[in-house]
Formats: C-alpha cells, sequence, structure tokens
C-alpha cells in the first residue's frame, strides 16, 4: 500500500562522518530502495550544512549512498530563505564560506555583498591581522552600496574579519565609511542560519559550528552596545519553519509518486539533542497544537507558523492541507550524541548539570531535548519505524 509516513534524516553524524560514509546508511537506504533502487516512502535530508549548493550535496549524498538524490530532497539550513521574500530585493551583506554569492542568487536575492567585496571597498577596517593592513592611507571609497540587511550562511574562515565588519555595518546603518553618531537601533535585519554550537566530523570530540560564532558576535554586539542583537530569522534546524518546509517536500515527492494516501506521520532521525531532537519536538508540539485547534473549529483550517517571526513568509500555506499528525523524533548514537554520556548519574540533579548548547532565542525546555526513541544508528531508525507502521 501507498505510505502514510515519511523519514527526514540528518546527514553529518548519521549518514556520515566528514567524507566517511556510516556504515548503517547504506543497509538503510537498502531497505528504503525498491529493485529498481527507487525509495518507496517519501524522504528529505535535513542538514544544516550550508556552505554548499543544494545541488552539490544531492550528488554528495547519491554518491556516500548508492542511490539517486535530486536537489529538491535536500534541505540546507538556508533554504528557506527563498520564502523570505521582502528582503530579496535588498542590498544584503553575506556572511560564511563556499559559494555564498551563488546561493544568495539561486535564493532570490537580486543585489549581494561579500565580506570581501567589503574588505576591499573598506580596507581600513580589517585590521587584527597586520600582514593584510594596507602599507599606505586608501582613497575614500566611492560608490559602494549602503547596505540593508546581514546574511549569516555559516561559519565563516577568518572569525575576526567577519566579526568586526558586521559589527562595523549594524553600528553605521550600513555605511561603514561614515563617521559613527547615534548608534541605530533596532539596527539593520539579520537573518541567522544554523545555530549548531558543535558539530561532529571524523575527530573523536565535536567541532564548532556556526553557533558558536553567532555566539562570538551577540556577545561583542552586546559589550559594545549595551543591547542585545536580534534576528529577523533564525532558520535551519530547531526552527519550526524549516520542518514546515520539509513537510511541504515531502508532500509534494508524495504527490510526484502518485501516491495516493495522505502522509500522517514524519519520523525525524538525528544525531544531536539540541538541533535534531529540540526540533522535531517542537514541530510535533506546533501539530499536535495545530490538529487540536482543527478539531475544536471543526474546520479544516491552515495552523499558523509556530514562531510570529515566520508566519509572514509561510507562502507554503498556499494549497496547505494538515494530514501531518506527528513528527517522531528518534536518535542515534553515530555523532554528537553517545548513549549513557549525556545522562547524569543522579537523575534529580539532571536540569543543574544539563549544559544547554541551544540558541540564546530558543528557550530550554529539558522535554524537548528527549527522543521518542534512541537506537544505535540509522539502520535500527528505519527498521523502528517499519515496525511502528507495519511496513516490510
Amino acid at each position: 500500500q501507498p505510505p502514510a509516513f515519511g523519514f527526514l534524516f540528518d546527514v553529518d553524524g548519521v549518514l556520515v562522518r566528514g567524507s566517511q560514509v556510516v556504515p548503517a546508511a547504506r543497509q538503510a537506504f537498502q531497505r528504503l530502495a525498491d529493485s529498481r533502487g527507487r525509495l518507496r516512502v517519501p524522504v528529505v535530508f535535513l542538514t544544516n550544512a550550508g556552505n554548499c549548493l543544494r545541488s552539490a550535496k544531492a550528488r554528495e549524498l547519491s554518491q556516500a549512498l548508492g542511490l539517486q538524490v535530486s536537489p529538491e530532497q535536500v534541505i540546507l539550513s538556508h533554504s528557506p530563505l527563498r520564502l523570505f521574500s521582502q528582503f530579496h530585493q535588498k542590498c544584503m551583506l553575506v556572511a560564511g564560506q563556499g559559494p555564498v554569492e551563488e546561493n544568495a542568487q539561486k535564493l532570490g536575492f537580486k543585489h549581494v555583498v561579500t565580506i570581501e567585496a567589503l574588505r576591499k571597498a573598506y580596507p581600513l577596517l580589517d585590521m587584527v591581522d597586520q600582514s593584510r593592513r594596507p602599507k599606505e592611507l586608501p582613497p575614500p571609497t566611492t560608490g559602494f552600496p549602503t547596505v540593508e540587511g546581514v546574511i549569516l550562511f555559516g561559519e565563516p574562515v577568518r572569525w575576526e574579519t567577519s566579526l568586526q565588519l558586521i559589527i562595523d555595518i549594524l553600528l553605521s546603518n550600513g555605511n561603514p565609511g561614515a563617521e559613527l553618531q547615534d548608534i541605530p537601533y533596532p539596527h539593520l535585519p539579520v537573518l541567522a542560519c544554523n545555530m549548531d554550537l558543535l558539530w561532529m566530523a571524523e575527530a573523536k570530540m565535536p567541532r564548532f559550528g556556526h553557533g558558536t560564532f553567532l555566539l562570538c558576535l551577540e556577545s561583542i554586539y552586546k559589550k559594545v552596545t549595551g543591547r542585545e542583537l536580534k534576528y529577523e530569522a533564525l532558520i535551519g534546524k530547531p526552527s519550526s519553519v524549516t520542518y514546515r518546509y520539509a513537510e511541504y517536500l515531502i508532500k509534494q515527492q508524495a504527490e510526484e509518486q502518485g501516491w495516493k494516501s495522505p502522509i500522517q506521520r514524519l519520523y525525524a532521525v538525528g544525531d544531536n539533542p539540541m538541533s535534531d531532537i529540540y526540533g522535531a519536538n517542537l514541530y510535533n508540539n506546533y501539530l499536535k497544537s495545530a490538529h487540536q485547534n482543527q478539531i475544536q473549529a471543526g474546520v479544516k483550517r491552515s495552523p499558523q507558523a509556530a514562531s510570529p517571526q515566520t508566519e509572514d513568509h509561510l507562502e507554503l500555506r498556499k494549497g496547505y492541507n494538515n494530514s501531518v499528525e506527528s513528527c517522531k523524533s528518534i536518535l542515534v548514537c553515530t555523532g554528537v550524541y553517545r548513549r549513557n554520556a549525556d545522562i547524569p548519574s543522579n537523575t534529580e540533579e539532571c536540569t543543574m548539570e544539563t549544559v544547554f548548547h541551544g540558541h540564546r532565542d530558543f528557550c530550554f525546555d529539558p522535554s524537548l531535548v528527549e527522543a521518542s526513541y534512541i537506537v544505535q544508528d540509522v539502520n535500527d531508525a528505519v527498521q523502528l519505524a517499519f515496525k511502528k507502521e507495519n511496513w516490510s
């Protein structure tokens, strides 16, 4: 029978570790595919990576898993930015590494300026690395556009340069060549993708993620101005807008395959309690309350986005139906999470001992980092979901 469920797979720590494929990943996808190598259930790859193109990530996954993955099945941390059309005509400063300009343009942004272009236009701003300081006083900058907003795609390479120039843009209202007058507040809009403090590569210990860079930026801004850095939007896991976008793509896949059963349940498989599990559980709570509202109203209606910041941006609502009832979180032990390592010996001290690795703007609720299920690896996760669905 056609599937009434779909999978949301995290990538790093679940399917791969750096450039190495997790052995269980190939076994899992052999279960998920038919004899012709086509997926038997809808699948979306939900990664907080953002320093590459969707097409490149799809090619990488195709090679790792031994089956064809299309770019439409991949959600990078920045993919939902295509919904933020009110910024698409503005001049935006983009920070990160990899093809940031190309990514921004593919997402619909028409006027983008890179950190490198800003540094070249204003060479006196970047002073930490003495070897990069100008030897002579450069002529005044002319013709450089006023920056109207900032997009933080992912962790940059030279943190000191990006931190300095982003702060300069926020303090100068987009004109870093001007003399500093009153500090504008609220500051220019900031859109940030990927809040992961840590992530898992080949090393034995987790590595700094973009969340660590955001923490530095927030701390510097507050120390310099005495005020909080505000985000127009935080996207990527655990943000609900990312899960709504994933649900939309899952339903689109089911339609394209001609599967008539409405998709009712999602299984989100991840290795990071603070992004994958928190995000899936937050979305599950949202689905439950949306479903409850629907029953109380006695009519099918489109639920509002889970957080006010995203309500205006979700063009997904057009033709949206409320078939999905739950999003179950499955935590694997092949990445950031290690079974037993994260469980304090004295459960009474649990909340005291738990260190919250989530973003500043997401409140810590211990229930949101508790997975619906904990399994060893992604193959076990797929088997578990199949069992719950009576599917073979």
